[in-house]
Parts: C-alpha cells; structure tokens; sequence
C-alpha cells in the first residue's frame, strides 16, 4: 500500500465574507443557509427531505418536509382520486394551479392518472401541467435554497478515484464479468493532496474493495471524481463487489448507489453511460467536463486523462506511464510501478478536477439543481429552473410549452481559403445576449419580465466578479471570483438558446428569429467596414472574425506575429479604436488573438500558429479520430508544414512515411483501429444480414476469436492482405495477434490511405496559395 499524506495543508485559506458579491435573490434563491453540501429525498407517510451541511470543519445532517407538487389547470387535476391541495396562482396564463401532496408516491401516482386519463404527457406542446421529475429539483426551486451557499471551492471536499485491472490472456481489454480480471490497484486521494493507492499485490480483490468503502466513510467526501468514472470505476466497483458479496455502501446514510442508464450530451456529441447516485454525496465525471470544455474551445488532440493533463499541464513531474495492454503484464513482474502508474492518474484526474470544476461549482450556488446534475444538465434548462423558481415565488401562473419551428440561424461564411499570414481576432462579447439587451428582445410570455432582468442581472455581476479578480490578494479568493464569472458567461451565453428551446416554458421563437437576424445585419456590416477600411476577412463564425488587419496596420506582426506581452503598435491601437467604435452601443468587441499563420480549409475547420510555435488546430475534418494514428500524426505534420510556409517538404514527410509504411518500421499500433461492442457478438451474429445489417470487421473478429467477448468490449484491429481494395470485414486481424517476425499488415492499402490523405491536404491542396471566394 502506497500512501502519500498531506502533500497540501487541508487548511485552506477561504474568500473573507466582504469579498462575495453581494446575494441577488433572483439570481442565488431567496433561503439564507449557508453551507449545505448535499440533499436528499427522504420518501415516507410524509415525505422529508435531508439537509447535509458544513459546520465547525464537519457534516451535519438536518431534515426539512417537502410537499411535492404539479401545476396545472382546475380541469386538468379536477377528478384526480389522489388527495391533494391546492392553491390558485396569480396572472392570466393557463397553468394557474399549484398542487400539493403528502408525499412523492402520491404526486407520481396523480401524474399517471393525469397522463393517462387526460391524454397528455407534461412535456407535450400546449400541455396545460408541469411535472418536474427530480423531487430534489422540486425541493430547491420551492424552497428557494440552493448548494454551496457561502463557500468557496476549496472548502468542498473532494475525493478521486481511480482504478486498474487485470486482463485475461487473450483479451485486449478488462471485463468486470470475467473472474480473471480483477481489480489490482484502487488508487485515491483529495484535494488536501492526500494520496494512497490499494494494491492488489497485499490485499486480495475482497479486501481491497472493503477498504476503499472504508476510507470513502472515514474521509466523508462531498465529491467523489474520476475521469470514465461512471462508464468504468464505479461500474467495475459494482460488479466485482457483488461478485465477493460486499456491500458498496458509499452513501453517507451507509447505502449502496443506484445505477440507471442515462445519456449525457455537450454539443453535437451524446454519450450513453450508466449514471450512479450516491447518497448524501456528488458524483463528478471529469471526462464530461473535458467535453464540455472541448465543445467550446475545439482544441484537444484525445479525451484520454493523458493527453487533457498534458494538454492543461498538469501532467505529473517524472509521469510513470504504461500502455493499458501492458498493465497486466507490468503487474507480474514489477507491480510497484503499476501503483505508481495508478497513483500518477488519480493526481491528474484531482488537478484536471481543479481547473474545470470550479464554473459548475459556481453554477450550483445560483441554479436549484445538485451539483451532480448541474455538472450534466444543458444549460438552457438552467435557465428554465431559475424562470420557474422565480413564477412560484411570486405565486404566478405559467404558460404551456410551445412548439419549436425551424429559422434561419447565425451568420457563418468563409472569405479566404489556404495559408494566410499574420491573421487577427476579434470576437463580439456575448453577441446573442448583447443584443437582446440593446433590443429589449426577451420572450413575450414572460409576464414578469424576469428573462431579461435575469440577463441584466448576471451581465453586471460578471462585469464585478472580473473587477473583483483585479483587486485580490490571496489565489482562493482570485480563483473564486474567476469561477464565479466564467459561471455568469456560461448562462448568459445560453439566453439565446433558451428563446428557440422547444422544452423551455417561456421559449419565444419569434424573438429568437428577431436576435439572430440583428446578428447577422450587424456582422455583414463589420465585414463590409473590414473590407472598407483595407483588411482581409478570412473567417467568419456567429460572433467572432478571423482577419488581415489593413497594410499600414499590420507592423510587424505581417512577418513574424506579435509576441505575447509586447505592445501594439499606435496605428493597430488606432484602427482597433475605430472598429469599436463603429458598434452600436451596447454591442463590446474584444480582440483575443493575433496569429503568424492561419490554414483555413473549409469552414469551421481551421488551424492557427501562435508566434511562440504553438499549434490550434479546430474542426473535424482536421482531426477526425476516425483515422488511424499514423493519418493523425501525418495531417498533423502537414498542418504544421503549411503554417509555416514549408509546403515543399510535404512531399518529403510523405515519402518518408512510405518508407516507414515499406519497411515495416512502426508498430502495429500505427495502424489498428479500436472499437467497442455496442451489442454481443452472438446478437450481432444472429442478426447480420437482416433488414440490410452490414458485416462489421470488429464483430467478425469477436464472433471468429471463439472468445467469450461481451457487449462493452474493446477490441483493436488493422487491415491484412496485399491489394489496396478489400473488404475490410474479410481482411482483418486482431491487433493481439500480430507477429512482428511475420508482419502481415496490408502496406498496399495503408499506401492508398496516405495518398488519399496527401491528395486531401498535400501539395496537391491549392498548392498553399491563397483561394478568394
């Protein structure tokens, strides 16, 4: 067993009460307490929930009643065999009814009845009832309470977990159902900078998952973090501990956690994952917040722990690293270094943690959600809970849904194609909610008028919160502030989204139509004033340009780029001047980035070259991790050369790749393609070839192997053969069974990969000149 105690004093130094902005109930709810780290719902005759607060460096448990309810209208509950009062809501909209009940049982029950015998769901347009089904949420948005109140991050105690297996001989990956592939290292630590790792050298798997129940009750985390947490860790946890007969009591009332499928979306992308709820504590997913972030920014290369620490630099000084088809292997013959590997991966997760945690944290003092479900649900319905906890504060009626419709939407153009030097940035600030304060553009069924003083609101506590940075002295109170404003952008960049939200309440596509045609009017116009005044366009995405600031402009930065910290030369501050002042008031613009070169491919697939050497590249088509490695490194390689103006040694890198591709120099890994089982390998069998069900190389490989693979499996593959056209089903081979005395990888086809790709972005692309459009 390998600990590490107390690498940071569990002392923190905590924000002083003067420096927290000033409460705004609309925005922080209207309940006083303070410190309450967790809640939960208590079913009974009449139903209780349970408070979880922080007091004298310890958690006290408190208990409030809850009476859930449903609004709706008198005809809609009239009949209603479930007992229930009710109370009449001010206000002319139609949903004018609160109903109360003894408890959550009785409130589900009411809610079928409804739906069944009224024929309407609650989450159907025109449906004159809300039904919220999170008794929590209900709680908080009745109560006016919510989590964190009067505490900074620091002061929230965090635990990590992170764990390492076992795989059988024959298989590529661990699965919890195969007796051999158990637990060999559980590894956690906090955010006091204890560390310790369980190794499964001492401790048979029995006890090793026995002390890691213990140690979540003898350190009592608010949090517990992991990065794949809930689709491996806690899966994995849960499987083999029923396995052994332990019971996985992690909740602070000594229960097991509930599991249930669930998606999670950020963006385009939507990823099924088996959620965990454990009581009384929080469950954060680091790897959801590094999507979250990536959706944003578009500039991680891999979602894996190892690149996002790099990425963030928080990489581990001396970093042991193993591949995870080694770990089994390492684990026999030098297990010490597997603790280390393990011990190394739970640092990362807590410093990855560190830095995109705080804006949910922030976010959960303002929204009546838990902290869990703040760090997973979309912001627009973030909104919609602080609109509907203000409506029953004020005991005021609400309208039903509305029915979306299609409009046109932002304004996205591409002016240059190919390599351009000495490119700009300019992005408008909050683009979208700027707007709909200039233009009083809110949603007509608010009756209240809380849309837009919510905006308002929040505009000018983050315009403080950043004010605030400026003036403190000590890091807690600098990273507090800065949580708290990056909290703010994030739902006010969401207003917009909330208006065209088909599930929102007072939705309002009408001024969601009106928001973005004004965004497209007053971009087109800066184009035309970029054009008029000798810059050059090149990009240009919803709120923010990309440009060639005019020749008399450019200085400098024309040949080599501005470096970071240097000033700008009189005629750029002065052209600067004049573009913002070209805006209408209201409207800010903010210059945030200057770049030695920019390849614009197509639009929104770009990448820029920073005068310190550093490379952004964004968009799918340049980074798709649909490639093999070898692509990946290859484009990557090629962006680089044509940022840098050395078009002509493409062609050297890709001979120099088919060289290496020839000779057989790479490993296999270069080339192999992983996937995972969506289905086992007998469904797919049986279904194959049915209602058009096409052959998949990687369930061919599953279902040929003889072995006992499962749906959840990973298995990786490369292309066989010596003509470049197979059918990659039938010439296909598992990356396990490669022999590097006899290579047999498919170096016709991985040729015709690289021409493709060369033929795509080489020189063959424009030959890196300039393309207007």
């Amino acid at each position: 067993m390998i600990t590490k105690q107390n690498k940071i004093s569990a002392k923190q130094p905590v924000a002083d009460k003067e420096s927290h902005l000033t409460r705004n109930e609309l925005l922080f709810g209207s309940h006083h307490d303070e410190k309450l780290v967790a809640i939960e719902h208590c079913e009974g005759d009449t139903d209780e929930v349970k408070l979880f607060f922080r007091r004298d460096g310890g958690t006290v448990a408190e208990k409030d009643v809850f009476r859930p309810w449903i609004l709706c209208d008198k005809e809609t509950i009239e009949g209603c065999p479930v007992e229930f009062s009710s109370q009449k809501l001010g206000g002319k909209e139609k949903i004018d009814l609160l109903a109360s009940f003894r408890n959550w049982k009785d409130c589900y029950k009411a809610q079928k009845w409804i739906s069944s015998s009224r024929k309407i769901s609650s989450s159907e347009p025109g449906a004159p009832c809300v039904f919220i089904n999170d008794p929590v949420q209900q709680y908080l948005m009745q109560s006016g309470r919510t989590l964190f109140s009067g505490m900074v991050f620091e002061e929230l105690r965090r635990m990590q977990v992170d764990i390492e297996c076992m795989t059988a001989s024959g298989y590529e990956f661990c699965n919890s159902e195969r007796e051999e592939d158990r637990i060999i290292a559980i590894a956690l630590a906090d955010q006091t900078g204890w560390v310790e790792v369980i190794s499964g050298e001492r401790m048979d798997e029995k006890a090793m998952i026995e002390r890691f129940v213990a140690i979540v009750h003898e350190r009592d985390p608010d949090v517990i973090e992991g990065h794949n947490i809930f689709n491996f860790d806690l899966c994995y946890l849960f499987e083999r501990a029923k396995r052994h007969g332990v019971k996985l009591t992690l909740g602070r009332d000594g229960s097991e956690p509930s599991r249930r499928a669930s998606r999670f979306s950020a963006g385009e992308r939507t990823i099924a994952y088996e959620r965990f709820d454990i009581f009384g504590r929080h469950i954060i997913d680091t790897l959801f917040l590094v999507h979250m972030y990536d959706i944003s920014h578009r500039s991680l290369n891999g979602f894996g722990l190892k690149d996002v620490a790099v990425h963030f630099g928080v990489a581990c000084q001396d970093r042991t690293y193993i591949e995870g088809g080694d770990i089994s292997r390492e684990f026999a013959v030098n297990p010490e270094k597997v603790m280390r590997y393990a011990g190394n991966d739970v640092i990362e997760t807590r410093e990855i943690s560190n830095i995109l945690s705080r804006s949910g944290f922030a976010q959960a003092q303002i929204v009546p959600y838990t902290y869990q479900n703040t760090c997973i649900r979309g912001n627009a319905s973030k909104i919609d809970a602080l609109m509907m906890r203000e409506y029953l504060k004020r005991g005021q009626s609400v309208p039903p849904l509305e029915g979306g419709r299609e409009f046109e939407g932002g304004y996205t153009d591409i002016f240059v194609q190919g390599v351009v030097e000495n490119v700009h940035h300019c992005d408008i600030r909050s683009l979208y909610p700027s707007l709909m304060l200039v233009y009083k553009l809110g949603s007509k069924k608010d009756k209240l008028g809380v849309f837009l003083r919510l905006l308002a609101v929040l505009k000018d506590m983050r315009l403080e919160a950043k004010k605030r940075i400026s003036e403190c002295v000590s890091d807690t109170d600098r990273f507090y502030f800065d949580a708290l404003q990056s909290a703010f952008k994030v739902l006010i960049n969401s207003f917009y989204g909330y208006l065209a939200f088909s599930q929102a309440r007072f939705s309002d596509f009408d001024a969601a139509e009106e928001v973005t045609s004004k965004g497209r009017l007053l971009l087109k116009s800066m184009i035309s004033w970029l054009k008029e005044h000798g810059a050059v366009p090149v990009e240009i995405d919803t709120d923010g340009i990309y440009f060639v600031p005019p020749a008399n402009a450019a200085g400098e930065g024309k040949r080599a780029g501005r470096k970071s910290g240097s000033a700008l030369g009189e005629d750029m501050v002065g052209f600067r001047k004049k573009m913002a002042d070209f805006l209408p008031s209201g409207i800010e613009i903010e210059f945030d980035g200057e770049y030695v070169s920019m390849y614009s491919y197509k639009m929104k697939n770009y990448a820029l070259l920073s005068a310190n050497g550093e490379m952004i590249i964004k968009g799918a088509a340049l980074k798709s991790r649909g490639l093999e490695p070898f692509q990946r490194n290859f484009l990557r390689e090629v962006i680089r050369l044509k940022l840098e103006k050395r078009e002509k040694d493409i062609k050297v890198l890709k001979d120099s790749y088919e060289k290496a591709i020839r000779a057989g120099l790479w490993p296999i890994e270069q080339f192999a393609k992983t996937e995972t089982l969506q289905e086992s390998p007998s469904k797919y069998a049986a279904e194959v070839g049915r209602n058009g069900k096409s052959r998949r190389a990687v369930y061919e490989l599953a279902v040929k192997s003889g072995r006992e693979y499962r749906a959840g499996d990973q298995l990786s593959y490369y292309i066989t053969g010596v003509k470049k056209n197979v059918a990659v089903h039938e010439n296909s081979k598992l990356v396990s069974e490669w022999d590097p005395e006899r290579r047999d990888e498919n170096v016709a086809y991985y040729l015709e990969k690289m021409d493709s790709l060369y033929e795509k972005f080489g020189l063959a692309d424009m030959q890196g000149e300039l393309e207007l459009i």
